[in-house]
C-alpha cells in the first residue's frame, strides 16, 4: 500500500511529516480493574460437610453391622443343618468302614492261610484298645 492510500496525502520526505495519531482512553475513561481477590461464598459450610459426612459414615457402619448379623445367622443355620445330618453321615461312614474292613479280613485270611497260629483280624500291637484308621483308606496298599 502506498502512503496516499494510508494517510490520504502524497508521500513524505521525513517521518516528522507524519501526522501524530496517539491512542488515548475512551471518553469517560476505562472501567475500573478488579484486582481484589473475590472468592465466591457458595457451597456448604465446613460444619455442614462434617455433619453430612458423619451421617453417611454412620449409616454405612450400621449397614455393615446389619450384614454381619445376617451372615452370622446364615452361618448358625449352616452349622445347625450340618449337626442335624451328622448322625446319618456317620452311619454311612460306619457302614462303609465295616464293608471295607470285611473285605480286608477276607483278603488277609487268603494271604495268611498257610501261616500257623495267625489269627485273622487280631491287632498286631496288642494294646487292648480299638483305634480307628488314621486315614479314610483301609488296606495294605494304602
Amino acid at each position: 500500500m502506498t502512503e496516499t492510500t494510508i494517510r490520504g496525502h502524497k508521500g513524505m520526505t521525513s517521518v516528522k511529516e507524519m501526522s501524530v495519531l496517539q491512542d488515548g482512553p475512551p471518553p469517560g475513561g476505562f472501567p475500573a480493574v478488579r484486582y481484589a481477590r473475590r472468592i465466591a461464598n457458595t457451597g456448604p459450610s465446613g460444619v455442614t460437610v462434617l455433619l453430612v459426612s458423619s451421617a453417611i459414615i454412620s449409616w454405612g457402619m450400621y449397614q455393615v453391622g446389619q450384614g454381619n448379623i445376617y451372615r452370622r445367622g446364615l452361618k448358625a443355620e449352616k452349622i445347625a443343618a450340618r449337626q442335624a445330618i451328622l448322625p446319618l453321615i456317620q452311619a454311612e461312614e460306619d457302614a462303609r468302614f465295616v464293608r471295607e474292613n470285611n473285605k480286608l479280613l477276607e483278603e488277609e485270611a487268603k494271604v495268611m492261610a498257610n501261616v500257623p497260629g495267625w489269627k485273622v483280624g487280631e491287632n498286631v500291637y496288642n494294646s487292648g484298645r480299638w483305634m480307628p484308621p488314621s486315614s479314610g483308606k483301609l488296606g495294605m496298599d494304602s
